[in-house]
C-alpha cells in the first residue's frame, strides 16, 4: 500500500458537538461563564458571532478559552446568515423560549443530508411545554409562550440529540418538572447537563434514556472545561489505520471510543488503551467489516465516512447501513474519482474490497465526508486535491498542523480568493 505512515503523539481538542450547545446555554445566564478546551473551529466562531450579535458579551481569553456574559442577550436579534450556516443555531429556540418565552430565528443550516433535516421534534416539544409555534414560513421559526413555559413529560419518537438539547435548554429555567423520554445518550448530552448543573441547574439522568429537569429561578456563572472530541480522535485513528503507523492520542476519554475501537480491532488494527490515552498501531492491511450506524452507544453516523474510505482498501467485502441520515453517502461519489468502485443505495453501500486508491481532485461534500477525503488522500499515491475545505474547518481544529506533526505531507494553497483547496501528497 502506498502512502506515508503516521507516527507520533497527538493531543485531541475539545468536542465541537459539546461546545456548541454549552456556548448557547451561556445565554441563559446573566452572569459570566468561562469555558476551556473550546475547539478552534469555524462553527464555534459562528456561534460566538451569533451570541455577540444577540447581545452577549464575548471575550476570547485564549485560542481555546472564552468568557461569555449573557446579561445583555435578547431574543430575535440573531443574524440570519450566520444562523443559516450551522445546524446548532437551532438551540437558540430553546434558549429564547426558556429565558424570554418567545423566539424568532432564521432557518438553521449545516450539512445537507437528504432533502431536509426537519426540526419537528423540537417544535412539538416546545408546544407540549406551552409554546405556540407558528408553522415554519419563508423566514424561519417563530414561537411564543404568553403565559410562560411549564414542565411536561415529552417522549421523543426517536432519540434525537438536537431535540434533547433544545428541551434541556428550554426546561432548565422553566417552573416544574420536565421529563424527556427516549432521550439521546451521547457524551455531549452529559456534558451539557454537567455544565447546567455547575451553573445551578438541576438535571438528572443525562446519559440514560430518561432525563429529568427541575426548573430553577436563575443560573449563576461558572468555569467549565469541554470534554475531548470523540469524533476528532476517531478520525485520526482511521487515518493511522489506513496509512499504517503508530500514534498515541492524549486528552481522550476511552469509554467514548468503545464502538470505534471495536470496529478497528475487528479490521485487524491494534489498539492499546489507558484511561486517558489510546494508541493505534497498524500495518495498513485491513480486513472488511459490516457497519450499521445507530444512536449512541451504537456506531456513530459521524464516523461512517471515515470508515467507508478504509473499506475500499480492506480485504474482503464490506457493507455499511446508514440508519440515521438519508443520503449520507454523497462523499462516495467523490471517492470513486480515485479509481475505486462501490455500489450504493440511499441507505446502504457495498464495498468489494482490496482496491487501490489513486490520487485525484475531489470536492468535500460535508464536514465528515471531507475528513474522509483527507484520509483517502493520505492512503493514495501522488497528490490529491480537496476543494471546499471550509466544510472540514467547521469541525476540525488545526487538522493540517496536527497531521503534519505526525509526518503527513498536507498543505493548503490558494487557487481563487474564495477557494483554498487542501493538497495531500501521500508519497514519502
Amino acid at each position: 500500500m502506498g502512502g506515508r505512515r503516521l507516527n507520533g503523539t497527538l493531543a485531541i481538542s475539545g468536542m465541537k458537538n459539546a461546545a456548541l450547545p454549552i456556548l448557547f446555554a451561556c445565554a441563559l445566564n446573566t452572569e459570566s461563564c468561562v469555558l476551556h478546551n473550546v475547539p478552534s473551529v469555524s462553527d464555534v466562531d459562528t456561534t460566538l458571532d451569533i451570541l455577540s450579535a444577540s447581545g452577549c458579551t464575548v471575550t476570547r481569553l485564549s485560542p481555546t478559552s472564552v468568557e461569555i456574559n449573557g446579561a445583555g442577550f435578547r431574543p430575535g436579534r440573531s443574524p440570519s446568515e450566520a444562523v443559516g450556516s450551522i445546524r446548532a443555531s437551532s438551540y437558540l429556540m430553546g434558549v429564547e423560549l426558556g429565558r424570554f418565552h418567545c423566539t424568532k430565528i432564521a432557518f438553521p443550516g449545516g450539512c445537507k443530508f437528504g432533502v431536509s433535516r426537519p426540526l419537528d421534534y423540537h417544535t412539538r416539544a416546545f408546544e407540549i411545554m406551552g409554546a405556540e409555534m407558528d408553522p415554519p414560513g419563508g423566514e424561519g421559526f417563530y414561537g411564543e409562550a404568553p403565559d410562560g413555559l411549564h414542565g411536561a413529560k415529552i417522549i421523543l419518537d426517536q432519540a434525537s440529540v438536537g431535540a434533547t438539547v433544545n428541551i434541556m435548554l428550554a426546561a432548565v429555567l422553566t417552573p416544574g418538572t420536565t421529563i424527556i423520554g427516549n432521550a439521546a445518550r451521547e457524551p455531549h448530552i452529559v456534558d451539557l447537563a454537567n455544565f447546567l448543573n455547575m451553573c445551578g441547574g438541576y438535571v438528572k439522568g443525562a446519559g440514560t434514556s430518561e432525563i429529568r429537569i427541575e426548573g430553577v429561578a436563575k443560573l449563576h456563572g461558572c468555569s467549565y472545561t469541554i470534554v475531548p472530541d470523540m469524533i476528532e480522535v476517531g478520525t485520526y485513528m482511521c487515518a493511522v489505520a489506513g496509512t499504517g503507523g503508530r500514534v498515541t492520542f492524549t486528552n481522550i476519554i476511552s469509554k467514548h471510543l468503545e464502538c470505534i475501537i471495536s470496529r478497528l480491532t475487528e479490521m485487524g488494527v491494534t489498539v492499546e488503551e489507558t484511561e486517558d490515552t489510546v494508541t493505534v498501531i497498524s500495518d495498513g492491511r485491513l480486513k472488511g467489516v459490516n457497519i450499521t450506524t445507530a444512536v449512541y452507544p451504537g456506531f456513530p453516523t459521524d464516523m461512517q465516512p471515515q470508515f467507508g474510505v478504509l473499506l475500499f482498501a480492506a480485504q474482503g467485502q464490506s457493507e455499511i447501513q446508514e440508519k440515521i441520515w438519508d443520503s449520507r453517502f454523497a462523499y462516495l461519489d467523490e471517492i470513486v474519482r480515485m479509481g475505486v468502485t462501490v455500489t450504493r443505495t440511499e441507505r446502504t453501500a457495498w464495498f468489494p474490497g482490496s482496491q487501490k486508491l489513486h490520487a485525484s481532485s475531489v470536492t468535500a461534500t460535508d464536514l465528515r465526508g471531507g475528513a474522509a477525503m483527507v484520509i483517502a488522500g493520505l492512503m493514495a499515491d501522488g497528490v490529491t486535491e480537496i476543494a471546499n475545505p471550509h466544510l472540514i474547518d467547521r469541525g476540525y481544529d488545526d487538522l493540517i498542523g496536527k497531521l503534519r506533526s505526525l509526518g503527513a505531507y498536507i498543505d493548503r494553497r490558494e487557487v481563487f480568493p474564495e477557494s483554498t483547496p487542501v493538497t495531500v501528497n501521500a508519497r514519502s
